[in-house]
């Protein structure tokens, strides 16, 4: 498999950027990672979602490029069959895209409310009624998978699924929301596993100077 560029943003804030370095990893896919220049003077607009054509992440990868991190996923599932992005079984498969659809295309209330920040840990934080409904929604689909195909992780097996739920475990981790004890032995099975340790510890070492953003990300 050739060599790939994937195009990302800060480690810290991104979501979209997490989603599609843990998906371009567990495709076994052989490629260098190019932050971008967070000084540069459209960085902000990427961060903060108003450039007229978000391209963060962004994966090069022959003569393909590839945005939006569902479709790197589609891409990656397609010339990695056999990397378990998705789940073997096809009404699994269905059940796979089908939520992970979802958070792609959903939750804003979530994502504006509980900002995805992997340096900040508040010990309470009132959220704000309109997220409520999408903090509900999520706890409802995992407990749905992991009942359905008995865990340890959504669909069974790490998958697509699982990367793009992991930065939902962390603004959970972040804001302190509370967690019935099936759901945070979830969460901590992500935080264990071992690219999100090392995407963290790359968050972690980002420089503090990076102003915190409020935005869906």
């Amino acid at each position: 498999m050739a060599r790939a560029t994937l195009t990302i943003s800060s480690k810290n804030y991104s979501s979209w950027s997490l989603r599609g370095w843990l998906l371009c990893r567990m495709a076994g896919l052989d490629f260098d990672v190019a932050p971008i220049d967070l000084d540069a003077p459209d960085a902000r607009q990427e961060l903060l979602l108003l450039s007229p054509s978000v391209l963060v992440p962004r994966l090069t990868h022959n003569s393909v490029t590839v945005w939006d991190t569902w479709a790197i996923a589609e891409y990656l599932a397609e010339i990695a069959p056999k990397s378990g992005l998705l789940p073997k079984d096809r009404a699994a498969r269905a059940h796979c895209r089908a939520i992970c659809g979802e958070i792609h295309a959903g939750f804003a209330n979530l994502r504006s409310a509980l900002p995805m920040n992997l340096k900040a840990r508040h010990k309470a934080f009132k959220i704000f009624s309109g997220a409520r409904p999408d903090v509900e929604r999520v706890k409802a689909i995992w407990r749905e998978c992991l009942a359905t195909y008995g865990g340890p992780y959504l669909f069974g097996e790490l998958s697509m699924a699982d990367a793009m739920y992991a930065p939902v475990c962390t603004r959970f981790r972040t804001y302190a929301v509370d967690l019935d004890p099936e759901l945070a032995a979830y969460c901590e099975r992500i935080f264990a596993w071992p690219l999100m340790e090392e995407w963290t510890e790359g968050a972690l070492a980002e420089p503090d100077e990076i102003v915190e953003l409020e935005v869906e990300f």
